[in-house]
């Protein structure tokens, strides 16, 4: 039996399962299966598909934000704090994915819910939270007006290079934006 607690193992298993194969397309079976425990496990540990779902959602916030952690506890300016995010967008993408980098995560789970549900709002909050980290660093570099656009386009930028390497399986894009990043900062 694996090490862990039935719900982080569910939990484990979910977050690979709905990564590689959807939310929608994946089954309790096969998150109970995947976490080798009984499927009554899954329901004394969430109490629904959707609970599960929204767990998940919640833990690729935190691997996010802990990524971010990591490389902005490196940062000796506010360039280096912008650059961080940017950093943890590419240590996401270059991770080990058994299907392939599909983008993401949290993108491609919003993309599964419908408007208005507990977990497309959590995703929203992360996108937000992003932008106000991005801001953050910005203010120490121009006045608050010219931060917020800037963190506005540098979130914008983010978005649509994770959306191709998303799609390409590679995080080339990223980088390239991480290099458009810094010119948008030396132009502030």
């Amino acid at each position: 039996m694996a090490a862990g607690s039935a719900r982080e193992r569910l939990l484990d298993a979910a977050s690979r399962l709905f990564y590689a194969n959807g939310m929608v397309a994946t089954g309790i079976d096969a998150v109970t299966t995947e976490a080798g425990v009984a499927k009554m496990s899954l329901y004394n540990n969430f109490s629904s598909k959707e609970d599960l779902m929204l767990a998940y959602i919640e833990a690729r916030h935190e691997e996010w934000l802990q990524l971010y952690r990591n490389r902005v506890e490196h940062a000796a300016s506010a360039v280096d704090g912008v650059l961080a995010v940017f950093d943890a967008y590419i240590d996401h993408a270059s991770a080990a994915y058994p299907r392939g980098f599909r983008g993401c995560g949290l993108l491609n789970a919003a993309a599964e819910l419908p408007a208005g549900s507990a977990g497309r709002d959590a995703v929203c909050r992360h996108k937000e939270q992003v932008e106000g980290i991005l801001t953050g660093h910005l203010l120490a570099l121009a006045p608050a007006p010219a931060a917020r656009e800037a963190a506005e386009h540098l979130s914008f930028l983010l978005e649509g290079a994770m959306s191709r390497a998303g799609l390409e399986g590679r995080p080339d894009r990223l980088v390239r934006a991480k290099d458009i990043a810094r010119a948008v900062i030396e132009a502030l």
